[in-house]
This record gives C-alpha cells, sequence and structure tokens, in this order.
C-alpha cells in the first residue's frame, strides 16, 4: 500500500534541517500532490575547489532530500570551459563525499550539451530565440534604463530560416568569439532586465575539460542551469537571494519547454534563500585564485584557506561543519555569521572527541636534580572530573576510536630526570597574579608532583636556558599546574598553529563572502578589489619546534588530541611523516579573539563599522569643487568621501536635500553603497529612503549587514529599505522578554548539556549560543544572548 503525501512530510524532531519557508512550500506541495516525491540538486561549477559557502549549500540541498525521504543530484555545472578543470570537479566530488553525502547521484551540465542545444533550435523554430550580432557593448546600450525600455535591436525580427541557419553555423565554428550570440526573445521593457532578451549561447573557441573541442558555443548559466533540472526531474531548485530575478528566465523556460500539459509532470521551481556570510573569510573563487598564485598561501588545501579540502586537512570533522551548517538556518535574508559559530561547533565536537594529552610547543630544558632514573605514570586520557557523563553510553574515545570506561582510558608517560616546559610557564620577573613557575616558587607538574624552581640558568642574552628544580612531596603546596613532556623521551615535532587567514572581519566588503551559488558563476571580466590582500593575517600561521608525549606514536595517523592548555590538533595529513612529525593546530580551546578586539563587530554608524580606507594623494579641485569639499568637512564628512563627492556632481546632488546633521552618517552609503547606481542612472533609492534606513541602523533596530542587505534588494525591487525590513521581519531582537523565552526553550530541550555546563564544561557555551541564533533565525542580539545565557546557566 502506497504511502500518502501527508505521510511522507517529517515531523519536526525527525528533521536536519530547521523548519523554514522552503520546506513549507514542500509540505504543502506534497499534500496537494504537485510532486510525490522530493528530488534537489547541488550544482557547483569546477572552476575551484568548494568552500565553507558550498558545505552550508550543500548541507541544504542534501539534508532537504534526506528529510524527505528523497534523493539529491551532485551536478558538475560546466558550462565555462575557459576556468573548469577535471582537478576542480574531481576535488569537489571528494568534498562532498567527506561532508558525508551520497554523491552516486552524479550529473554533468556538459553531459547534456546536445540536448541543451536542441532545446535551442526548438526556441528558434517557435520563434522565441534570435542570432544576435552587435556587440557586447551595443547590446547593454540597447537593454536600456530602469526609466528606459530597450531598443530592439536591429537583428531582433530575422526569420527563422535565417536564425537556424546562423546557429548551426555559430556550432560548426564558422565565427568568432563574440561575433554573434544566441537571445531570449522575451520583453525589452520588463521592469525585469533579466528578461529583456537574454544571452542563451555565446560563442567560445576554448578546449572544455570533458569534451574536447567538441563544441565552440556554449550555454549561458541561465538557460543550462534550469533546463538540466527539467531534465533530471528536479523538483525543488534551491540558490541564493541574488538569483531572484534570474528565477523569470528560469519560469519562462519551463512554461515554453518543459509545460505540464506536454511534460505529464509539473516541471520545477527555484526557491531563493538568504545567502550566509561569515566573518574573517573571502571565498571568491577569483581571490582564492590569487591567494594560491601569489603564494600567499601554500595552495588551495593550506589549512587557512576556508575550503573544505583545506578544512579537512586542518583536522576539522566532517560533523562539525554539518553542525554549524544546521545552526546557521536558512531564511529569505541575507546575513553575516558570527564566525564563532563556527569556531565553537568544531570546538565543541573536538571536546567530546579528542583525548587529553601534553605537548610543549616553546621549550624549556627543565632539570629535576634529585630524581633517580625514571618514572612510568599512568595518567588518563580524559582527567576532567565526570568524563563519559555526557555521552549516551557514559564511555569515552581512545586516540584509536575505541570507546572504553573512562578508568580504562588511560596511557604510559615517562618522566625524566630532564624534562622540557613551555617558556611561557616560567618568569623571572612575574607579572602581578602569574600563577606559574617563579624562582624559588612552586608549581604542580601535570600528575607527576610540585617541584621547587632552585636555580634558573640563563645564557648571554639574560634569557633562561635551564632551570634547576627540586620535585617535592605532595604535602608542599603549589600556586598552579603546569604541563610537561620528557626531553629525552618526548618526540621532537614541527607545531603548526594557525589561526583566522584575515585580521579584520570584512576583509572583502565588496563582494559577499559566503554566497555558495553566485561565487560559482562570477563575472570574471569585473575589475577585482585587491584591497583585501593588506588584511592578511601575518599572524595566521607561526611554526614552532616542540615535544609531544611519546604515546602518540603508537597511534593511529588520524588521531585527534587536546594538547592540554594548547589547543586541539592532530598529525598533518600531507607533511607529517613516523620520523618526522608535524601537528596542525586544528583550532584554539577558546577563543583568543573575543579578547583582542578593540571594538564590536557590529557599530550603530556605518562609516565605524567599515575599514578605513588609506588616505588618497589629493589632486586639485576646482574653485567650486574646493567650497564643496570645504562644506562636507565641516560637516564631519571624511576626506577621502569629502573628495570624491566634490569631484562628482551627481553625487554631491543626490546629497543636496539631506540635513547638514546627517551628511555624515549619509556620505559613506552614497560613496560606497550608491556611487556606481548612481553614476549608471539605475539608483532607486530616494534620499529619503536612504535617510530612513541610516536612522534605523543607528537606533539599533537592524545590523549594518542587513542594512546593506536590504540596500541592494531595493535597488532591485523599487521598495523602500526599511519597508523591506518590516515586511520581511528583519529587526534585531533585543527584547529581553523574547531572548529569555527563547533561552530557555533551548535550555529545557538539553538539560544533560547544561547540567555538563553547570558542571565545569564552559566550553558549550557556543553550542547554547548557536541554538539560540538558531531559534531565532540569526535575529537575535550577540550580546543580549551572551549576557542573559550566562545569568540563566548560573
Amino acid at each position: 500500500m502506497s504511502q500518502s503525501p501527508s505521510h511522507r512530510i517529517p515531523p519536526p524532531e525527525k528533521r536536519r534541517v530547521s523548519p523554514n519557508f522552503i520546506t513549507e512550500v514542500i509540505d504543502a506541495e506534497l499534500q496537494s500532490g504537485r510532486h510525490q516525491r522530493v528530488v534537489t540538486r547541488f550544482p557547483p561549477e569546477p572552476n575551484g575547489y568548494a568552500h565553507l559557502g558550498h558545505a552550508f549549500a550543500s548541507f541544504l540541498d542534501f539534508m532537504t532530500a534526506q528529510d524527505y525521504g528523497g534523493v539529491c543530484h551532485l551536478r558538475m555545472d560546466d558550462t565555462n570551459p575557459e576556468a573548469e578543470t577535471q582537478e576542480y570537479a574531481d576535488s569537489i566530488i571528494r568534498d562532498m563525499a567527506w561532508m558525508g553525502w551520497d554523491t552516486s547521484h552524479l550529473f554533468y551540465a556538459s553531459d547534456y550539451y546536445e540536448r541543451l542545444y536542441g532545446y535551442a533550435e526548438e526556441l528558434i523554430q517557435r520563434g522565441l530565440a534570435y542570432v544576435e550580432s552587435v556587440s557586447g557593448e551595443d547590446m547593454a546600450r540597447l537593454r536600456g534604463t530602469v526609466d528606459r525600455p530597450g531598443t530592439p535591436s536591429p537583428y531582433r525580427d530575422r526569420s527563422v530560416e535565417e536564425n537556424l541557419n546562423l546557429f548551426r553555423r555559430m556550432r560548426a565554428g564558422e565565427f568568432k568569439n563574440g561575433e554573434h550570440a544566441l537571445r531570449a526573445k522575451i520583453d525589452l521593457a520588463s521592469p525585469n532586465f533579466k528578461l529583456r532578451d537574454p544571452v542563451l549561447y555565446r560563442i567560445l573557441h576554448a578546449e572544455h575539460y570533458r569534451t574536447g573541442n567538441t563544441w565552440c558555443i556554449y550555454p549561458m548559466y541561465d538557460f543550462a542551469h534550469p533546463i538540466s533540472d527539467a531534465i533530471e526531474g528536479i523538483t525543488h531548485s534551491m540558490c541564493s537571494l541574488e538569483f531572484v530575478d534570474n528565477r523569470a528566465i528560469y519560469d519562462w523556460l519551463m512554461d515554453n519547454l518543459f509545460p505540464a500539459e506536454k511534460t505529464g509532470t509539473n516541471p520545477p521551481r527555484q526557491y531563493e534563500f538568504g545567502r550566509r556570510s561569515l566573518e574573517y573569510t573571502v571565498v571568491s573563487k577569483r581571490k582564492l585564485r590569487r591567494l594560491v598564485q601569489e603564494k600567499v598561501v601554500d595552495g588551495w588545501d593550506d589549512p587557512r584557506m576556508p575550503t573544505v579540502s583545506a578544512q579537512r586537512r586542518r583536522g576539522v570533522t566532517p560533523e562539525s561543519l554539518r553542525v554549524f551548517a544546521s545552526q546557521i538556518g536558512v531564511s529569505r535574508t541575507n546575513r553575516t555569521v558570527d564566525i564563532a559559530i563556527y569556531e565553537n561547533a568544531v570546538r565543541d565536537d573536538l571536546n567530546t572527541r579528542a583525548p587529553r594529552v601534553m605537548a610543549v610547543i616553546n621549550p624549556l630544558k627543565v632539570t629535576l636534580v634529585n630524581l633517580e632514573g625514571e618514572r612510568i605514570l599512568r595518567l588518563p586520557y580524559w582527567p576532567q572530573e565526570g568524563a563519559g557523563e555526557g555521552s549516551s553510553d557514559g564511555l569515552v574515545p581512545l586516540p584509536t576510536g575505541e570507546r572504553v570506561k573512562p578508568e580504562l582510558a588511560v596511557r604510559d608517560v615517562p618522566l625524566t630526570r630532564e624534562i622540557v616546559i613551555d617558556r611561557e610557564d616560567f618568569s623571572a620577573n612575574p607579572p602581578k597574579g602569574f600563577k606559574r613557575l617563579i624562582p624559588g616558587g612552586t608549581v604542580r607538574l601535570r600528575g607527576a608532583g610540585i617541584i621547587r624552581c632552585d636555580e634558573v640558568i640563563t645564557g648571554a642574552d639574560g634569557e633562561a636556558q635551564e632551570l634547576r628544580v627540586t620535585l617535592l612531596g605532595e604535602e608542599a603546596k603549589a600556586s598552579g599546574v603546569i604541563h610537561w613532556v620528557s626531553a629525552t623521551r618526548g618526540v621532537s615535532a614541527e607545531l603548526r598553529l594557525f589561526d583566522r587567514l584575515f585580521s579584520v572581519a570584512e576583509p572583502d566588503s565588496d563582494v559577499p563572502s559566503f554566497d555558495p551559488e553566485q561565487m560559482s558563476h562570477e563575472d570574471e571580466t569585473k575589475p577585482l578589489n585587491t584591497d583585501f590582500m593588506r588584511f592578511v593575517n601575518p599572524q595566521s600561521r607561526v611554526v614552532t619546534r616542540g615535544f609531544v608525549e611519546p604515546s602518540i606514536t603508537r597511534d593511529p595517523a588520524g588521531a585527534r588530541y587536546q594538547f592540554e592548555r594548547q589547543g586541539y590538533f592532530w598529525r598533518d595529513p600531507v607533511d607529517s611523516r613516523d620520523n618526522a612529525l608535524v601537528f596542525n593546530r586544528i583550532i584554539t580551546l577558546r577563543d583568543t579573539w573575543a579578547r583582542t578586539e578593540s571594538k564590536p563587530r557590529t557599530e550603530k554608524k556605518p562609516e565605524k563599522a567599515r575599514v578605513e580606507a588609506a588616505p588618497v594623494a589629493r589632486q586639485a579641485l576646482t574653485p567650486e569643487q574646493e567650497a564643496t569639499f570645504t562644506r562636507l568637512r565641516q560637516h564631519g564628512v571624511s576626506e577621502n568621501d569629502a573628495n570624491l563627492l566634490a569631484r562628482e556632481a551627481h553625487l554631491a546632488a543626490y546629497l543636496g536635500g539631506a540635513s547638514e546633521a546627517k551628511l555624515a552618517e549619509l556620505a559613506p552609503w552614497v560613496v560606497n553603497d550608491l556611487a556606481t547606481s548612481i553614476r549608471e542612472g539605475t539608483n532607486r533609492v530616494t534620499l529619503e529612503q536612504l535617510t530612513e534606513l541610516v536612522a534605523l541602523l543607528a537606533e539599533g533596530g537592524i545590523s549594518i549587514r542587513i542594512a546593506k542587505d536590504v540596500l541592494a534588494q531595493a535597488q532591485q525591487s523599487g521598495e523602500a529599505p526599511a519597508r523591506l525590513v518590516e515586511r520581511q521581519g528583519l529587526r534585531v531582537v533585543s527584547d529581553e522578554g523574547q531572548l529569555r523565552t527563547a533561552i530557555q526553550g533551548v535550555l529545557d530541550a538539553n538539560p544533560g548539556k547544561v547540567q555538563e555546563y553547570r558542571g565545569g564544561k564552559k566550553g558549550l557555551m557556543g553550542f547554547f549560543t548557536g541554538q539560540v541564533m538558531r531559534a531565532t533565525n540569526g535575529q537575535a542580539d550577540a550580546k543580549a544572548v551572551a549576557r542573559l545565557l550566562g545569568e540563566m546557566l548560573g
């Protein structure tokens, strides 16, 4: 007996993807019978390695299908031969399999080239497409403006026969690149520019990594992608928000080529979700390629890179990536994700899987003068109280992955006369509150006893070279606990301390940094902003030589550890050898950036939330321009902004009706966000609307990222930005009552983790924060959440 559609709808507690506006559509379509099963697709372009944006998008595509008992296709969207390679395709397939996805349903758009060509001829024969012969520049000009409809090309009314002849000759290779193109004949007066006769095919004499030189014309994304979906029987085609206007082309192709009355099945539909930008990250493939090509990093899998391959090499697990993807949620709006949510997902995962051992990163020799011979200590891998209590079986993992009772999770650690400690654990001139080793002071060696520093041997530079200490009895008092490794039995290793690749939260402010769809189809002709390179963190990789416990030599190469007080580490899978160990720091034990950032990530005034550009040399201004410049400076506008506004009269004219008190707040938005559209005559945001939006930002009602996102939406739709905020419910949730309710719901749903936290596992704060953000669809005020969580958890 077949199941009714309603029985295929998973209950909320069984869903991997939190209920959202797309799952609501799927539920309704299954109940109505529009579709009998769910088929999604994940369609990366193989022009680079998969990145964290792909991790989120693939989670949405694969897990949505899995929730409904359906299937997700992995499809290489390979229609751009100049940028795509087999290496990139293979790396994406490998990364998606590592993520845990079923990659057996593998497809390539290039496999459909003949069928795509056939559909293009069908459109020509029906008078719905024509061969264009004007230049690209003239084509753009003829499309018109926001206020003026497009002008028909002189070739728009070619006969079907002439169009077919030319199109076939294009395929045969008779023409040069750019000499002709195939365009859809839709609506030159449409307010949606995407419908003003979009290009479907272009001539491109380039060898394809799979089809070789068989083709010299290639389909555009807007043509190949919808038809590929239809060919494969996709039901729900999910993509990021900037493709909202492209949906009109998608629907036009479905209506004309795949109507239900012709095929007997309902065609796929496109659904747009808000992209997720990630702080301290860039994933524009052009910029990632530049980092690789200019050797800022050591390849696509350099552990500092935001690629999936790099995160795998660094030691991040697929489970933590999936948890992160589930926490950031799905909505209709673009949002920036605090990188701490990702890092805490990694920490929370490693905290329960990584046994504790000791390693010394910056060694200082210590001689135990009264220790004779060697002692073998039996130390626990999980020294904290209550080890195993948080797991369902009460067991803890060994480095081999085997799970045992906590009392059986031990290893042998040799204590010898000569050991090493970390230099930071000794100070000849200790600061106030220093609780480690000092001359004449005592400290406990982890698991070995208490020592007293009796003598400091210094080198020519005055720095300590060796400490001579006495091992005391347990009756002695110690000021703190430090870790150590035997200097004679310990294993020498290279330790690579990785950190965030960029030193500022938004190094890539000109291009959204977490956009899996748009970054797969970048406009390679668009000038590339190079400013992001100056924000590369010089401390993103620090290499030291130290010592690790000899017990690790008996463990599998893939074992992950917590090096006590140092962070989470594992052996580098590329460079590490049994006789030359290399360990990567996967992540620090806690967020070290939270203490060093001098200002919050989001500030009320937009110009302060941006990184200030370096001053530029001013060229001479005319007297009129100088007067404008002086006036703007007097009202608080920055020198760079005032200089640009003074030089470009149309930009200054836009601000002509602004209150003088508001000029300093409005100017950066005009210069950074509206200048291009004002110059091109396509701006749809009035000064009054911009003023309203900036005021909403200043009062804390929205974040700066939401302000930028709705401003971009307003340029496309013409709707007032503040109206978009209200209609889409984008205001920051800062009401304490609402937040307490959300937090209490999270605490009630996770009593075991609450108990663990209150028992000392403070690392779970990241888990609770992520759950609250998920429960509020990412709109909760992060500072208020942190304060209230601290209060309610006790």
